[in-house]
């Protein structure tokens, strides 16, 4: 798959205002807008003998990340499945018209969601702890 930029699939403001909206949108935007965080941390989590980091993108300059994905070497995995990360980088910066970066989060899920004002899982309609799993599993990984 192609790398798709994460704008690309916004939440409408009814989706942002009613959870069952927003789950019962396609899994990739769930995941590309309003659950990017969940999926790459499911990501990570999903392949545990491989160094899997967490990697966020915000405008250059910036520290609001706006997305979020899972990173192992320089292969990124987000809504779009993997795809090189400076790939992912320019076809999200196209989309936006502003140059952004990456930026690596070290923190955990819950400090992550606490600072970006992001959910964590049990405050979404349903499971996207399942639901990511089951779109990881969707993806071949780089390494196989």
């Amino acid at each position: 798959m192609v790398a798709e930029a994460a704008g690309a699939f916004r939440r409408t403001a009814m989706e942002r205002s009613d959870q069952r909206i927003a789950w019962d949108r396609t899994d990739q935007a769930f995941f590309a807008a309003g659950a990017c965080h969940i999926l790459a941390w499911v990501c990570r989590d999903f392949y545990p003998d491989r160094p899997i980091e967490i990697a966020g993108v915000r405008s250059a300059g910036g520290w609001q990340v706006f997305h979020v994905y899972a990173l192992w070497n320089s292969w990124a995995f987000d809504h779009s499945g993997w795809n090189s990360e400076p790939e992912l980088l320019a076809t999200n910066t196209a989309f936006e018209g502003r140059q952004l970066e990456s930026v690596k989060i070290t923190e955990s899920l819950a400090e992550f969601c606490e600072t970006h004002h992001s959910r964590m899982p049990h405050q979404y309609w349903q499971d996207p702890l399942a639901r990511a799993r089951a779109y990881v599993r969707l993806y071949t990984p780089p390494w196989a």
